[in-house]
């Protein structure tokens, strides 16, 4: 762990220069008095350090995210949040209350908006939501019971629409009501009754076993529960009220998807279907699915309908020989399977169902457990508990008058554990409409991006038709609960961010460019900050690469390197080394070690590494054992790209060595002249963080989460990043800070923010006053819990450095995966676009579709390649920087112009960019053994479980990019 510095600030640095456009303040920040604290302080636990126990300072708190003066630059006074009978709060210098969590998330009030932005050229834009009118009245809410209870939310949806089928018109007062498949029915007006009970005759849901299905019985209890206010709704919408009333929103949600349950496979928000357009096949037996995601969500023009296109993968209803075929990519009805086979294709069936297809018109459906190990001919079976026995051939021909004619094939094995029934496989056919939940491999991935990768016209167009076939104007339920949906897409003012100036070296031709529709190049520019190489080696793992090209590649590498402003020694310390992929760790080894030798101690800089272009895992083994084990920094490149050498390609390369060796390829002209509103007056650290979690399937893989931190100022342009598993799926970012009992030194004090704290005090001999925390991957379900524990992480990891040490905070939300889209006003208006299409870079929206009253906007800061721009959406939860609307989004889209990897402006911000590559890295570091359930020395988690930590970063490559 760092040791703790110091962290009282240095001699003050000449004061910066400080135009009068870039504040219009009066006063920096840094001299800004104390504000109120966040919340009452509560007791700490009695193992924080004796720094953090000791003074902490509140942070600016409700004074910005209680409430705010609408117009001019969106300031307000603080508001003072004590309470009536709380004593007032002493300045910064004498304060000596400790901070804790907030108590309760309802303490807490996200950030107000500030006002709305003014910068930028103005344009309209179409958004893929609808205006939903609600009625003025009060929706009813009963309370559902079922018996025996049902687990499948269908069969409790089919249960409930029989008894409407059969008492609407009587019992019911004609009502219709909308069910949420669980507990709870809702009505438009109250039924005749408060509480009564029916009876139900269904037959059973076919359970996949082979029993016939039969009819039952269900007693179903209906009850008066509450009254679902719409009142409250209206109030939020109109921003006269603080919190969402989710309940009102939930049960318009359940009333709009009622209809879309019943005719479409329902998956999670969207539903699917083959009829909305033609299934297309992914290979393997898989074919995709098109369907539309639906939502309703309030906003400032009202309640809104957000509709997209989506595509996912089901498995095709094909005759399992077929299935079987295409899996194994041969014909199977000639010879028998070997095991290997035997087993990709158990693999591949577990859990699917399939209905029989010899019984003309019984079609049972069952579930395949298992695939016999023997083929058909072989199988027997007893027929009576005398155990007399007969084989499944005969069984199927005296049984059924069925010839099996594939019997060298293996059977299915059907039904329960205890008593397997076995099906011949030329016997059955998939049942259709089962979603595929495993991995997609890459060619599939690769035919399901073809098919959701429109243009946005045709995906306008599409989301249109999707409206016009839903036919909410027809829908029985919406019309029933007085809901009116607009069949028009929303149009909406926005802006477009001018792009920002930036700085290359003055030894180029070009010293400043400006980025013309989010993009630039290298020609006739040199990176700001070369970084130097000295020593290097290339290892080839492509058998196909002959040493005289991988020699060349490399020439032209350092060549291009060079020219883009870097110190690269054109030859490498030893020859290039060949080795086999399965040889991984002994060549890194060797080569590391002859170096060493040969250099007489000193270390290789950089490891160029040449890999076939389906390299499985070697790509990850050579990151972990460099970066985890060596202390070397690689640069992979594949075989493809060795043999077809194009001068982007290499240009590209260079940007990342360059920064992998501590240099730096651009800066914002803002930043060195120190004019960027919120960052150049003070020093400021730049935060990113996201949490990525393993796949579906993957029930014991731990979750990474990731934290960089800028480590420059006033440049803001290098990051150094950190990583550390942490429990499975667990969403708060654990390690942010940490106490752990030490038998010699005791309570030591560390964690991901601390250590990147002291690093930036380390490289630029300042502490930072101002933090920016920009947090990837959080859902809108979990922003309160986020943030009541990542800030209050924050606050104790800068307490934990020095009393009274609490530079104030902006938490910022970024989120890719939400369904809004946004489209050119006029598709054959040219100058509104960019070349693909899509809507130009920095467009900005912060008004009608976005929040009600919190300080939210969508950005979309890059060019389109392929397919619709996703903009990002920014949502401040909490800013004691008092950030405007137009300092927050000209900072955000300024940023994205940053990128270390290449000459475009990136779609989400670079630190949670660079947070999401560092913990994707990270998922290399993991140990193979760890996807099976291997137990060894490990650090508990908050939730009880343990999780292995990962294998540390080295020093040297840590204080690097490396991630890039």
């Amino acid at each position: 762990m760092l040791e703790v510095l110091e962290m009282t600030p240095p001699p003050p640095p000449p004061p910066p220069r400080q135009p009068a456009a870039a504040r219009g303040r009066g006063k920096g920040h840094a001299g800004q008095p104390r504000k109120q604290p966040l919340q009452t302080s509560v007791a700490q636990p009695k193992a924080e350090t004796a720094a953090a126990a000791a003074a902490v300072p509140p942070p600016e708190a409700a004074k910005k995210c209680g409430g705010r003066r609408r117009g001019g630059r969106g300031r307000a006074r603080p508001v003072d949040t004590r309470p009536a009978s709380g004593p007032a709060v002493a300045p910064a210098a004498t304060t000596r209350a400790v901070i804790g969590p907030p108590v309760t998330s309802k303490g807490l009030a996200f950030c107000r908006r500030p006002g709305f932005g003014t910068v930028g050229a103005r344009c309209v834009v179409k958004a893929n939501h609808f205006l939903a009118e609600i009625p003025d009245k009060d929706l009813t809410q009963y309370d559902v019971k079922i018996t025996p209870e049902v687990s499948s939310r269908y069969v409790n949806r089919a249960i409930i629409a029989e008894l409407v089928r059969l008492y609407r018109d009587s019992d019911l007062g004609t009502r219709l009501p909308a069910y949420d498949g669980r507990s709870s029915l809702y009505t438009a007006g109250a039924l005749p009754f408060d509480a009564r009970e029916f009876v139900v005759r269904l037959a059973d849901e076919d359970s996949g076993t082979g029993v016939p299905p039969r009819e039952r019985e269900y007693r179903v209890a209906i009850k008066f529960a509450a009254l679902a206010d719409l009142h409250h709704l209206r109030e939020f919408i109109a921003g006269r009220q603080a919190s969402a009333p989710q309940e009102a929103v939930q049960v318009l949600d359940i009333v709009l998807r009622e209809l879309a349950n019943q005719r479409y496979v329902p998956i999670g928000r969207s539903f699917y279907s083959p009829d909305i357009r033609k299934p297309q096949r992914l290979g393997d037996g898989l074919q995709s699915w098109c369907g539309f995601y639906q939502s309703i969500r309030p906003t400032q023009m009202g309640l809104s309908l957000n509709i997209d296109m989506s595509s996912t993968a089901f498995i095709e209803a094909l005759p399992v020989i077929e299935f079987v075929a295409q899996i194994l990519g041969k014909d199977v009805m000639s010879r028998p399977l070997s095991d290997a086979n035997r087993i990709k294709i158990k693999k591949a069936l577990r859990g699917v169902k399939v209905e029989v297809t010899h019984r003309e018109n019984v079609r049972r459906k069952y579930r395949i457990t298992g695939v016999t190990a023997q083929p058909t001919h072989e199988l027997i079976f007893p027929i009576d508990d005398q155990l007399n026995m007969k084989s499944v051939i005969e069984y199927f021909k005296e049984m059924y008058g069925f010839t099996i004619q594939q019997s060298h094939l293996p059977c299915l094995m059907v039904g329960n554990q205890k008593k397997a029934n076995y099906l011949p496989m030329e016997a059955c056919k998939i049942v259709e409409g089962q979603r595929y939940t495993k991995r997609l491999n890459e060619k599939q991935i690769t035919s399901l991006l073809k098919v959701t990768c429109q243009r946005p016209r045709e995906k306008e167009m599409d989301i249109l038709q999707t409206v016009h076939q839903n036919g909410y104007d027809q829908d029985p339920y919406a019309k029933e609960f007085g809901i009116n949906i607009s069949e028009k897409l929303t149009s909406v003012e926005a802006r477009v961010l001018p792009a920002p100036w930036l700085k290359y070296n003055d030894a180029g031709k070009e010293k400043e460019c400006l980025p013309q529709v989010g993009q630039w190049n290298m020609l006739n520019k040199k990176v700001i900050n070369g970084g130097k190489v000295s020593h290097w080696a290339c290892i080839n793992f492509s058998r196909s690469v002959q040493e005289t090209t991988a020699r060349g590649f490399c020439q032209e590498l350092a060549q291009m390197c060079q020219i883009s402003g870097m110190e690269f020694n054109s030859e490498p310390v030893l020859p290039i080394y060949s080795a086999r992929p399965d040889q991984v760790a002994k060549a890194l080894k060797h080569v590391y070690n002859v170096a060493l030798h040969k250099l007489k101690g000193k270390e290789l800089e950089l490891v160029l590494a040449i890999l076939p272009d389906n390299n499985g895992a070697l790509y990850g083994d050579i990151k972990r054992i460099c970066e985890t084990d060596l202390g070397l920094i690689t640069q992979c490149c594949l075989t493809k790209h060795v043999f077809k050498i194009s001068k982007q390609y290499l240009a590209n390369v260079s940007l990342k060595i360059n920064v992998k060796m501590g240099g730096r390829n651009t800066v914002l002209v803002d930043a060195l002249s120190w004019r960027i509103p919120l960052v150049s007056d003070i020093p400021t650290i730049i935060f990113g963080a996201d949490v990525t979690h393993p796949e579906t399937g993957e029930d014991s893989s731990p979750s990474i989460a990731a934290v960089v931190a800028s480590q420059d100022w006033p440049e803001v342009t290098k990051y150094a990043g950190l990583v550390c598993a942490q429990a499975h799926r667990q969403e708060l970012i654990q390690d942010l800070y940490k106490t752990w009992h030490d038998p010699q030194r005791g309570t030591v004090t560390g964690g991901m923010v601390r250590e990147l704290l002291i690093s930036f005090r380390k490289a630029t001999g300042q502490k930072p006053q101002r933090i920016i925390f920009y947090r990837d991957g959080v859902s809108e379900g979990q922003f309160y819990q986020v943030l009541l524990y990542e800030l209050d992480a924050i606050r104790k990891a800068c307490a934990s450095l020095e009393p009274n040490y609490q530079p104030p905070v902006t938490f910022v939300v970024v989120q890719k995966r939400h369904h809004t889209r946004l489209f050119a006003n006029n598709h054959k208006d040219r100058s509104s676009m960019d070349k693909s299409g899509n809507i130009l870079p920095g467009t900005v929206v912060d008004s009608k579709i976005c929040h009600p009253t919190e300080f939210d906007f969508y950005l979309c800061s890059h060019a389109g390649i392929q397919g619709t721009s996703r903009p990002a959406h920014y949502h401040v939860l909490w800013d004691e920087n008092n950030f405007s609307a137009d300092e927050m989004q000209t900072l955000t889209n300024n940023l994205c112009y940053t990128y270390a990897r290449c000459t475009r402006s990136v779609s989400v911000v670079p630190p949670a960019y660079y947070a999401h590559l560092a913990a994707f890295r990270a998922r290399f570091y993991l140990e193979p053994e760890l996807s099976e359930n291997h137990t060894s020395k490990s650090s508990s988690g908050t939730n009880g479980t343990s999780v292995k930590p990962l294998p540390a970063v080295k020093e040297k490559v840590k204080r690097v990019m490396f991630y890039c």
